[in-house]
């Protein structure tokens, strides 16, 4: 299945054929609409046997095991677990830090190669996927299809994000908690630029309504390592005051606070089973991509 014919700068066909070779696989049972390779929280027609129940008067008769009468004179059926279709919806954080990028490439951008490349897997293999766009508001929506003419529609729209603004990502993320009715494999593509408590609110929210939840926090080398040599303007991309510093003044606090709130981060996602990656910006995408699909692939279609 061919993507998009038109050409996309944050679609690498060589990374799309690689990739692919690795299913996207949800970590808990979904509600889907056709026959897919991810397990469905009802019983159905299957390979995979589930369990034995007793026969009820309307039950399919060529469900009974013979066998377990014979041995206890006792009518059972066979149960099997169904396999449905996922529902992948993309959360691209379009606020304005969003912009920001040291090493050649924005986060804005390699959220887009993140996005359209999980995108394509989804289709590929069946699954619906859709897309939120969210800054201080949720700016664009796509909802979730399967279909290839649909996936052209979503590039579009990706394409088309421009970072802008506030965040307001745990807001919108309770209110996308409420309007996804269906459960749903939720990836939230984000600089994660908010207080990590609010988050896990917001994180606890989405697995309440049954959502399997996975965020990639997206982090610029330059952000990470602190490393300027002369006074600076510091500039709040979301629309805050500058601030004049000297680097040297202000470097060990800095690096204080950022463990702290890489930790917490680390905590609040482990509390609350997401499954989060953290990637600094200068890291091959792919790689990024493998990993996040590999770990899934190890837990099993049934974790």
């Amino acid at each position: 299945m061919a993507a998009d014919p038109r050409s996309r700068d944050f679609l690498d066909p060589h990374a799309l054929a690689r990739l692919s070779a690795v299913p996207l696989f949800a970590r808990r049972p979904m509600l889907g609409n056709v026959s897919g390779i991810h397990a469905s929280p009802h019983r159905g027609a299957s390979v995979e046997f589930a369990e034995y129940r007793k026969y009820v008067p309307g039950d399919d008769l060529r469900r009974l095991d013979w066998r377990a009468f014979g041995r206890s004179d006792r009518y059972y059926v066979k149960e099997f677990e169904a396999d449905t279709n996922l529902r992948c919806c993309l959360v691209l954080d379009t606020s304005g830090s969003m912009e920001f990028g040291s090493t050649g490439v924005t986060k804005i951008e390699y959220a887009r190669r993140l996005a359209g490349s999980l995108a394509y897997i989804a289709v590929q293999q069946g699954d619906a996927v859709g897309l939120a766009c969210v800054a201080e508001k949720i700016v664009r929506t796509v909802p979730p299809k399967r279909t290839p003419s649909h996936l052209r529609g979503l590039y579009d729209v990706l394409e088309q994000a421009r970072p802008k603004g506030g965040t307001r990502l745990v807001s919108r993320l309770h209110e996308l908690a409420e309007t996804i009715r269906q459960r749903a494999l939720v990836v939230i593509i984000s600089d994660l630029f908010v207080d990590p408590a609010g988050l896990k609110k917001a994180f606890e929210h989405l697995k309440f309504r049954k959502h399997d939840v996975a965020a990639f926090h997206l982090l610029d080398p330059l952000e990470l390592g602190f490393r300027f040599q002369r006074p600076m303007r510091f500039l709040d991309m979301e629309g805050g005051p500058a601030i004049f510093a000297e680097p040297s003044d202000i470097a060990d606090r800095y690096q204080k606070a950022l463990q702290a709130y890489l930790e917490e981060m680390k905590a609040v996602t482990l509390a609350s089973a997401v499954d989060y990656h953290r990637v600094s910006i200068d890291e091959d995408f792919e790689k990024v991509l493998l990993r996040f699909l590999a770990a899934r692939a190890r837990a099993g279609r049934r974790g």
